[in-house]
């Protein structure tokens, strides 16, 4: 599985990790029922601890985006689409509202908010 994964990020690897995951199962880079590679093994295939990679599997089992049994490993739990656009629409508004609030107490307007996010969707339309 291929994770692009930093030291020098501020975010923890385990949410590197599970967030990434999760983008590849909302976006159907994986299936349903796929297979996933063992907590030793993507420890082992991205040089990172087995804590820090049970860690992310399990926020993600918490989720409802794997499912697990022991000694079979874990898999992509079926989702039904519409639950999985339910699901990014959720956390891209919570993350939209942080950065509403954040934007708010530093000052800036609702105008100014919806004119920066107009740029960013104009200009990573084209990417």
């Amino acid at each position: 599985m291929i994770l692009n994964l930093s030291e020098l990020s501020e975010e923890p690897l385990h949410a590197q990790i599970s967030r990434q995951i999760r983008a590849k199962i909302l976006s159907q880079d994986l299936a349903g029922e796929e297979l996933i590679p063992s907590i030793r093994g993507l420890a082992r295939e991205q040089r990172v601890s087995v804590i820090t990679v049970q860690r992310a599997y399990e926020q993600l089992h918490r989720e409802g985006l794997l499912q697990s049994r022991r000694g079979k490993g874990f898999w992509v739990a079926p989702i039904p689409e519409d639950r999985k656009q339910k699901m990014a629409r959720d956390r891209f508004e919570r993350a939209l509202m942080e950065l509403v609030s954040q934007g708010a107490a530093e000052g800036l307007g609702a105008a100014d908010m919806r004119r920066i996010l107009d740029t960013i969707l104009r200009t990573g339309a084209r990417e």
